[in-house]
C-alpha cells in the first residue's frame, strides 16, 4: 500500500496533519471519458502519490472503494449527484455521507453554499462529525465559510468559488483563500489551480493545502489547453 496509515482522525495528528502544506490530487476523470473506470482512478491515485501528493480527492463510491483498497493515504471523499429542484451537487444527502464513511473516506466534502438543498449543511456536517470523520465545506463565498465553521466544519475549501452563477473565472480565487485563512481552521485552496506557481501562491495566501485536479488527472482538458493555444497562434 502507498501512503501512511493514520487511524487518528484528529486535526493535529490525523489526516489533516498528513496533508498540511501538501498537494492533494483530485482524481476525477471526465465523466464517461476513457479514464472513467474505478481501476484507472486507483492507478491515477497511486501515480499521484508516487509523484509527491500528500492526499487524494475522490468522487463516487466505486472509485473510493477502489482507491482505498490500494492506499492508506488521506482521502477526501465526495459524491456528485444531480437532484431535480436542487442546485448543490456535492454530497447533498445524508445517505451520501453514510456511503462515503462506509467506504473509508477520512474527510467528507459537502457543498456548503447557500443554494436550495435537500438537507441543511449543518445536518450534513453533524452526521460527518458524529461518525468521527472530518467535515470539509466546499464554499463559494466567505459567508459560506463562516456558516460552515459555525456548524462545526474543521475544513473550509474555496472549491465552489466561481461555480454558483455567472461566467467562470480563469484564475483561482486567492482572495477567498485569504479570507478563509483569517477565520482560522484548516483551509484548502481548490478551483482552477492549473500551474505549479498558482499552488505556491495559494500557500502564501494562507492555504494549508491545495487541491489540483484537471491539470494532473484530466488529459482531455490539458490537451485542449495546448491545442487551443496553438490554434490561436496559427490565427
Amino acid at each position: 500500500m502507498h501512503g501512511n496509515p493514520g487511524p487518528d482522525h484528529s486535526i493535529a495528528g490525523g489526516p489533516l496533519g498528513q496533508i498540511r502544506s501538501g498537494l492533494i490530487v483530485s482524481c476525477q476523470p471526465v465523466v464517461d471519458g476513457p479514464l472513467d473506470r474505478p481501476d484507472i482512478v486507483a492507478a491515477l491515485a497511486l501515480a499521484a502519490l508516487d509523484g509527491g501528493a500528500a492526499g487524494l480527492r475522490i468522487e463516487g463510491l466505486a472509485n473510493l472503494r477502489a482507491v482505498r483498497a490500494v492506499t492508506e493515504a488521506p482521502i477526501i471523499g465526495l459524491i456528485k449527484r444531480d437532484m431535480e429542484g436542487y442546485a448543490p451537487r456535492i454530497t447533498p444527502t445524508l445517505e451520501d455521507v453514510d456511503g462515503l464513511i462506509a467506504e473509508g473516506a477520512d474527510i467528507v466534502a459537502v457543498d456548503a453554499t447557500d443554494l436550495t438543498r435537500p438537507v441543511p449543511v449543518a445536518d450534513l456536517i453533524a452526521a460527518i462529525l458524529s461518525a468521527g470523520r472530518i467535515a470539509m465545506a466546499d464554499c463559494a463565498t466567505l459567508e459560506d465559510a463562516v456558516a460552515a465553521r459555525d456548524a462545526g466544519a474543521q475544513v473550509t475549501g474555496s472549491t465552489m468559488s466561481g461555480y454558483t452563477g455567472g461566467p467562470i473565472p480563469d484564475a483561482p480565487d486567492l482572495d477567498l483563500v485569504r479570507g478563509m485563512a483569517g477565520l482560522g481552521g484548516f483551509v484548502i485552496a481548490e478551483g482552477r489551480y492549473h500551474r505549479p506557481e498558482q499552488a505556491a501562491d495559494a500557500l502564501r495566501a494562507g492555504a494549508d493545502a491545495v487541491v489540483v485536479g484537471s491539470a494532473i488527472t484530466r488529459p482531455e482538458h490539458v490537451t485542449g489547453w495546448f491545442a487551443g493555444a496553438m490554434r490561436k497562434a496559427r490565427g
